[in-house]
């Protein structure tokens, strides 16, 4: 297989007549480009990622695969890619050609060296410029994604959303933290999404339903007559990976004897078939999640603290929905209108009372239990909320901890911050869903931090 271009090479040069091509490259390196010559064009195609960085200078004419057909083939991966072509003398004809194919500039036999160097230049900066601006429809995209799969604008969801920015450009194993039901999968699927390895595989696995006698060969795989009834191969979860990211869930289930060769593998990237002698390179990203406190379990004995600290280099934590109580009516308001929409129905309302409700319900289930409550609210059956929180208490305003003014305090503002999320064109529509007096409302806006502009249809204030 052909090696990769450096990305640090701006130009690269080709052409079959040496003399001409040493030439070249000295005016090139001269004016302080780092340049890659090239006798030949064939096979170049293969060795060019799409988003390279420089600039392809090549004569026309040339053995094997001449320079129209090699802009041909660079045009079909990236036609923003700039191909600068030399023709020879009598051969402008053909650089038309060139030109309405996609040519950036062409140089005929003979020319000055500043006229290479300016086109080259001139090039260049339209590259970068190319790139920057994909970087930035890129990231944009990635946010609108973000925005779409974890639905919220609480505090720790953006600040979540920031992090799974950050770190799915990177190759870094994570850890994600967060109670049953809290989106881990979710969180995993759009960090390998989000990654240059979204066209590879995404392998998910429950270490903790997996039966102990099994797990091993699930995760390493095993040869024929590795144990009684191993009469075949099998590949394990791990090479299913390759080239892709494996999504390990509930790793605190699983044993020390585990633990110990999925550390050897996160270290060394090799991986050992049961009953097998042969060590498998892999190019996978491990995401790790857990409901457990790992450092806790590693004190106690039950997870290596080696492989924590392996593991907790980039950790996640997803917050539960009881500490971000204002992003529960909105994504009740998502799974619902989802789920009309995937059953054919009309979709309800809610009525204030029930919008009261579900804010003031603690969530022990999570994100999970408010996508089926929501699922049971769109087929119309009743919302069937448990308001008594695990510990037995009445649940209160989403987890707050203080004395009552606090909890009410915290209540109201959930209230307001969710209708802001509806649709209001006015001060007195919002006012008037709320029942309060405008005035009112002004009040306790400004009390809250909160901003009639942050609505999902922001408008100027109606004066009677």
């Amino acid at each position: 297989m052909s090696q990769p271009i450096d990305p640090h090479v701006q130009i690269i040069l080709i052409d079959d007549d040496p003399h001409l091509r040493q030439a070249l490259y000295q005016t090139l390196d001269l004016a302080g480009l780092k340049v890659l010559p090239l006798a030949q064009a064939t096979g170049l195609g293969e060795r060019i990622g799409r988003d390279w960085p420089g600039v392809v200078v090549s004569d026309i004419r040339m053995p094997g695969m001449d320079g129209l057909e090699l802009l041909a083939q660079l045009h079909a991966q990236d036609p923003e890619l700039p191909v600068l072509l030399i023709t020879g003398h009598g051969d402008v004809p053909l650089a038309v050609q060139a030109m309405r194919s996609g040519a950036y500039d062409f140089l005929e036999k003979p020319f000055a060296s500043d006229a290479l160097l300016d086109s080259v230049r001139r090039a260049l900066a339209l590259r970068a410029l190319v790139l920057d601006n994909r970087s930035l429809r890129l990231a944009l995209s990635d946010r609108q994604q973000l925005s779409t799969r974890l639905v919220g604008h609480s505090p720790a969801m953006l600040r979540l959303r920031e992090q799974i920015g950050a770190l799915a450009a990177t190759k870094a194993d994570v850890l994600i933290l967060g109670e049953t039901g809290s989106g881990k999968e979710v969180v995993a699927r759009a960090l390998h999404d989000l990654s240059s390895r979204r066209n590879g595989p995404f392998v998910a696995i429950n270490a903790g339903a997996l039966a102990e006698s099994v797990v091993e060969s699930e995760l390493f795989g095993h040869e024929p007559g590795a144990f009684t009834g191993a009469q075949k191969r099998r590949i394990g979860k791990f090479e299913f990976a390759n080239g892709g990211t494996l999504f390990l869930d509930e790793i605190e289930s699983m044993s020390l004897d585990v633990q110990v060769k999925l550390l050897r593998m996160l270290q060394e990237r090799v991986v050992e078939r049961l009953g097998g002698n042969q060590l498998i390179p892999l190019d996978i990203r491990v995401i790790a999640a857990t409901k457990e406190d790992l450092r806790q379990a590693a004190d106690q004995g039950r997870f290596r603290a080696d492989l924590y600290y392996r593991l907790n280099v980039a950790p996640l934590r997803i917050a539960p929905l009881r500490e971000r109580g204002e992003d529960a009516l909105m994504l009740f308001q998502h799974f619902a209108d989802e789920s009309s929409s995937r059953h054919g129905l009309t979709p309800n309302v809610l009525q204030p009372a029930q919008r009261a409700l579900l804010l003031r319900h603690n969530w022990p289930g999570n994100v999970r239990e408010l996508q089926n409550v929501a699922e049971r609210f769109a087929l119309g059956l009743e919302l069937a909320l448990d308001d008594d929180s695990p510990d037995g208490s009445q649940s209160t305003g989403a987890g707050v901890s203080g004395g009552l003014s606090e909890q009410v305090e915290h209540f109201e503002r959930s209230l307001i911050a969710a209708e802001l999320e509806r649709s209001h064109s006015s001060m007195r529509s919002l006012a008037e869903a709320l029942g309060v007096p405008r005035k009112t409302l002004h009040d306790k806006l400004r009390k809250h931090g909160l901003n009639f502009e942050s609505g999902s249809h922001p408008h100027t204030d109606e004066l009677d």
